[in-house]
């Protein structure tokens, strides 16, 4: 956001908000990096700490050199007693914890929010304000007309969430030795955590570049590492960095190992049994590692932000709490690491959190007309690709899919692609025109069905680019007016599950008790409710069709039918109606079976007359 929008209010001067003392003067500059020795006594004596000042003269100790205190520094100062020297560096500690001149944002999601002044120069650079131009949930906006969302304000709701955590952890066990590096480091990991999303978010590295770059295997979180020390060496941030107490590149390496989410080397399972395979943080601080992008569990504050944020705009419920995990987060041993933990009653709450997840996809993220829409998009792009000249460093031009290997490049890359094409007057560029012009005026690609395979037989990832060719080859018993070939079909095979495929994710989340809270338990679903899922994975299988006139249309649902009975998978909800003279021939499509729900009133109650005689009976020969 530009310093001319709602973060224009400062703090007053005290970090807890407290007045000073009467008759005491404030330090004279707002910036506590730039108080002298005097400044730093002024601050002491506000805070009550005035029998310190003289050590503080004696040692020197301005401004910028409180971020690196330590107790034992303390100690050479002069300051013996341990209470004093913990009372200290609490106090020096919410210089940074709560800074002086944070800057405030009003965000429709959790209100109003402090963001330090760090994080303030990061977000005040062209890397970052690029994310206004990426709309957070891609092609659902032509569905969801709320969902105008952009990746900009959900980074900063995610550096938001991320100190609460890391802040609520540091204040409930001090023992955890919590600095303001990791506090820094880890609001950093979370703003920039989605800086390397390209147009449409999850299209580009979802769709189009295993369409266009079929040999390079690429996500986000690789740009987002790139654009991140983009950021820094084209901004000169490094000194800045420096200026507010952190450590290069030690920490730096912190904040890319938080972006990405899973480790450089080693298998990362962390359980203690292994080398530890970060550099940033020593396995005392591993838990740090589960706040911005948790691979172990998927519970973390960047799907805590995505799920209030995308609900608040789709117009869903969000049944997730994350103010109530906030309160019950706490760090405990567990097979030798240190890992964030909650209380054992609030394991409905983190299901709640992952069927939440699921309802999304299954209403917005994975809905039938964003799918075809995005695959249009999608066919567009790769049909401009060759043609798009995008100037990186040196003058150096590349196109959309080669974008990716240049920051500067990649900079200029957003969802204004998509206008640039629509407008543009090339003529190599009229058929990706044609199709994006589709979509406006909502001549999208046609609906054929759905169904799903067996959980014993999912369709392996080999096998999505041969499912066209063989709902094409299928020939069903009745004859078809028309032959349509291949390239006249679209097929997306969605993966719903929890986020760990057919895994229980709640099976590596550990839990303690009020009566021990040090000790760590896992809970089984069977321990919380009978109701929960069986399976925690399926497979839902969506078929188009380019063609629109009716003769294309009869004939893709035939085919379509006659290919889910030849592969044995569920009927098409509409298979009765758009193939009647098919469905009949698979005999477990039929609904004769004991579990229908339809059967007549009048003959369940003479079922049930029947067996209360019999009943009787039975009693009489007792």
């Amino acid at each position: 956001m530009n310093r001319c929008e709602s973060r224009k209010r400062r703090r007053s001067f005290s970090p807890d908000r407290g007045s000073p003392e009467p008759g005491v003067l404030q330090p004279r500059k707002s910036n506590y990096q730039e108080w002298d020795v005097e400044d730093v006594c002024r601050f002491l004596r506000m805070k009550g700490l005035g029998k310190f000042e003289q050590l503080f003269r004696d040692a020197q100790l301005s401004g910028d050199v409180l971020p690196m205190l330590t107790q034992r520094d303390l100690e050479k100062a002069g300051v013996s007693i341990l209470g004093d020297r913990l009372k200290l560096i609490k106090c020096i500690n919410t210089l940074w914890q709560n800074p002086i001149d944070a800057k405030v944002f009003n965000d429709p999601i959790h209100g109003h929010i402090e963001m330090h002044p760090l994080l303030v120069r990061i977000i005040d650079t062209p890397q970052f304000q690029r994310l206004r131009f990426i709309k957070q949930l891609g092609g659902v906006y032509f569905v969801y007309p709320g969902a105008s969302h952009n990746r900009f304000e959900h980074s900063i709701g995610v550096a938001h969430l991320a100190g609460q955590l890391v802040k609520a952890l540091c204040g409930r066990q001090p023992e955890l030795r919590i600095n303001h590096r990791d506090i820094l480091c880890v609001q950093i990991a979370g703003l920039c955590h989605d800086l390397g999303h390209g147009p449409f978010s999850h299209l580009f590295d979802g769709k189009f570049i295993p369409l266009t770059r079929k040999d390079l295997k690429w996500k986000h979180e690789d740009a987002s590492l790139a654009m991140f020390d983009h950021l820094i060496d084209t901004n000169g941030l490094e000194v800045v960095l420096l200026s507010y107490g952190l450590v290069l590149p030690e920490d730096v390496k912190f904040i890319k190992e938080q972006i990405q989410g899973r480790p450089t080397e080693g298998n990362g399972a962390g359980d203690g049994s292994e080398a530890w395979p970060y550099k940033g943080r020593t396995r005392e601080k591993g838990f740090l590692y589960e706040i911005v992008a948790n691979k172990r569990s998927g519970i973390d504050v960047d799907k805590w932000d995505y799920f209030a944020r995308d609900c608040h705009h789709l117009g869903i419920r969000n049944n997730f709490d994350f103010e109530r995990f906030l309160k019950f987060a706490r760090v405990c041993e567990v097979e030798g690491m240190k890992r964030i933990c909650t209380r054992d009653k609030e394991v409905g709450d983190l299901y709640n959190m992952f069927h939440t997840r699921n309802t999304l996809h299954r209403r917005a993220y994975q809905h039938r007309v964003v799918n075809i829409i995005e695959s249009m998009i999608t066919e567009a792009l790769v049909l401009a690709d060759p043609h798009i000249e995008i100037v990186g460093k040196d003058k150096k031009k590349y196109t959309i899919s080669k974008s990716i290997e240049d920051m500067e490049a990649y900079t200029k890359l957003t969802d204004n692609i998509f206008e640039q094409i629509l407008y543009s007057s090339k003529p190599e560029l009229w058929e990706a025109r044609k199709i994006l012009n589709n979509v406006l005026c909502r001549r999208l690609y046609k609906w054929i069905g759905q169904t799903q395979p067996a959980a014993e037989a999912m369709i392996e990832q080999e096998e999505f680019n041969e499912l066209a060719n063989q709902i094409a080859a299928v020939a069903p018993s009745t004859s078809l007016e028309v032959k349509l070939g291949p390239e006249d079909f679209i097929v997306n095979v969605v993966q719903m599950d929890y986020g760990m495929a057919e895994k229980d994710p709640i099976n590596k989340v550990r839990f303690y008790c009020k009566n021990n809270p040090n000790r760590t338990i896992k809970i089984r679903k069977d321990q919380v409710s009978q109701l929960l899922p069986e399976r925690f994975t399926e497979q839902l299988i969506q078929v188009y069709c380019k063609k629109s006139d009716d003769q294309s249309l009869q004939a893709a649902r035939k085919q379509f039918v006659q290919w889910c009975i030849n592969r044995d998978f569920t009927k098409p909800r509409d298979g009765d109606i758009v193939a009647p003279e098919l469905t009949p021939l698979k005999p477990d499509w039929n609904n004769s079976d004991g579990d229908s729900d339809d059967s007549d009133p009048w003959d369940e109650l003479q079922s049930q007359r029947q067996a209360n005689s019999h009943r009787s009976l039975a009693k009489a020969f007792d």
